[in-house]
């Protein structure tokens, strides 16, 4: 089985990176193959609602001369994958919002293409706004039909330096307890599909 984990921060080893690496361990131990992907700070432009993705229903977008199509064809070959972010002006960075609204509009387009996978999302930030980070990356899971796993906490740490979540043993023990709960759900799910149909955007 395979999970991918997308970090949205521009610091590629800081805080989001180490929740990140701290969730993918227990799954990294119980067999899957695992791999963080660097989107902070890469080029990624955002939606721009031209409807190209469900004409074409390639499971891809039209515009494909930034990282966009790349990354979610790493997802679309998951059974799971974790979204992280660091907290700025209390929401994601603005590559991750992008990468939200492209790739939910792409797996639509297509069928639900994401339906039936694990989603999971996890915070990096210095003091507050967090769980309004943790819901924007969430509401892409839940509009997607993808199974949400929950852990001991909100998934977040604290901390401003690079390195210094390390120093809050809730959020370790926290992203320990979410690998441990997505390889849970990722047997249960690889042991019994999904025992209904995907809804397709429109259907009632």
């Amino acid at each position: 089985m395979k999970v991918i984990a997308i970090n949205g921060s521009p610091r590629k080893d800081g805080n989001t990176r180490l929740l990140l690496e701290t969730a993918l361990a227990p799954l990294a131990k119980a067999g899957w193959e695992t791999e963080v992907v660097q989107l902070g700070g890469k080029n990624i432009h955002g939606c721009r609602a031209c409807y190209k993705c469900w004409e074409a229903q390639d499971k891809r977008c039209v515009f494909g001369k930034d990282v966009f199509n790349e990354v979610f064809a790493k997802i679309l070959d998951a059974d799971a994958v974790i979204l992280g972010s660091p907290t700025y002006f209390t929401d994601v960075t603005a590559e991750m919002k992008a990468f939200i609204d492209r790739a939910g509009f792409v797996a639509m387009a297509n069928g639900c293409l994401l339906a039936g996978k694990i989603g999971a999302a996890v915070v990096a930030v210095r003091r507050g706004g967090a769980i309004h980070v943790f819901d924007t990356m969430n509401h892409l899971f839940l509009i997607s039909q993808m199974l949400v796993p929950g852990s001991t906490y909100w998934n977040m740490g604290h901390g401003f330096e690079p390195g210094t979540v390390a120093e809050e043993g809730e959020a370790m023990r926290n992203m320990q307890h979410l690998g441990q709960a997505i390889d849970w759900l990722g047997k249960a799910v690889k042991a019994s599909p999904m025992p209904y149909p995907v809804r397709k955007s429109g259907e009632s």
